[in-house]
C-alpha cells in the first residue's frame, strides 16, 4: 500500500511539472519597490474615464482556476501609443471566478476562500494599487511598452515589469492589453498551500498566478 501511495504522489507531482513545463507564459521581472514615479511628458494627455479588467489564473496540481478583477479607478497620461505616467486603484472585493459558474456552490467556496486571509484578506486590503514607474518602447506583434510600477497587494510593494500593447484611437479612446505574465504570489507575503511552506502532492498550489490586464479610457 505504501508503495502505492509513494508512486501516486510522484505521479501527481511529475503532472504538475509537465504542467508548468507547458506554460509558455513568462514571468513579470519583479524587484524591490521603486522610490520614484513617472511623470506625464507636456506633450501627453490625460485620460481619467478608466474602465478596466484583470483576468487571473491560478493551478493547483493538473488543474487551475481562472477569474477577473476590476478596476476601481484609474487615471494616466499617453503621448500617442506611449503611456508616460499612471495609478491606479484594482477592486479586491470584486474578485470572482469564471470557470466554476455551473456549480454556485464550489465557485462561492473559492471565492470566500481566495478573499480570507489565507490569500487576499479582502477585509483588511480591499484595495489593491498599481503606480508606474517608468516605461520603456517594445518593439514586438503583441507590445509597443514596457510598462514598470510599484504594485502594492496585501501590505506589500513589489516593482513589476510586463510589456503591453497601447493604441490612441481617432475617436480618443485608447486601449491597452498586456501580455499574460506570472508573478509569484508569496513575494506579497500570499503563502498558503505553497511548497515553501511544506504542502505536497495534492495540497500544493503554484506559487505563480497569471494576470492580463485590459482596460479602455477616454
Amino acid at each position: 500500500m505504501r508503495t502505492i501511495v509513494k508512486f501516486t504522489n510522484l505521479f501527481l507531482i511529475c503532472v504538475l511539472i509537465a504542467s508548468c513545463n507547458n506554460d509558455k507564459t513568462k514571468a513579470a521581472k519583479t524587484e524591490d519597490a521603486v522610490d520614484a514615479k513617472a511623470i506625464p511628458t507636456a506633450a501627453a494627455k490625460s485620460y481619467s474615464s478608466v474602465n478596466g479588467i484583470i483576468n487571473w489564473s491560478g493551478a493547483k496540481l493538473a488543474y487551475d482556476h481562472k477569474g477577473t478583477l476590476k478596476l476601481q479607478s484609474g487615471i494616466f497620461s499617453a503621448e500617442g501609443n506611449k503611456i508616460k505616467s499612471g495609478d491606479f486603484v484594482i477592486d479586491m472585493a470584486s474578485l470572482t471566478n469564471t470557470d466554476l459558474a455551473s456549480d454556485p456552490g464550489k465557485k462561492d467556496k473559492l471565492e470566500g476562500h481566495l478573499k480570507s486571509g489565507d490569500f487576499f484578506d479582502v477585509e483588511t486590503f480591499p484595495t489593491a494599487t498599481f503606480s508606474i514607474t517608468s516605461v520603456a518602447d517594445a518593439d514586438t506583434d503583441e507590445a509597443n511598452c514596457m510598462i514598470t510600477g510599484n504594485l502594492t497587494m496585501k501590505g506589500v510593494t513589489k516593482s513589476v515589469t510586463f510589456p503591453a500593447l497601447v493604441v490612441a484611437k481617432e475617436d480618443g479612446t485608447l486601449t491597452a492589453i498586456s501580455d499574460k505574465f506570472k508573478i509569484n504570489r508569496t513575494e506579497w507575503g500570499i503563502k498558503y498551500g505553497s511548497g515553501i511552506t511544506g504542502a505536497i502532492a495534492n495540497e500544493a498550489i503554484s506559487d505563480n498566478f497569471t494576470l492580463q490586464i485590459s482596460l479602455k479610457a477616454k
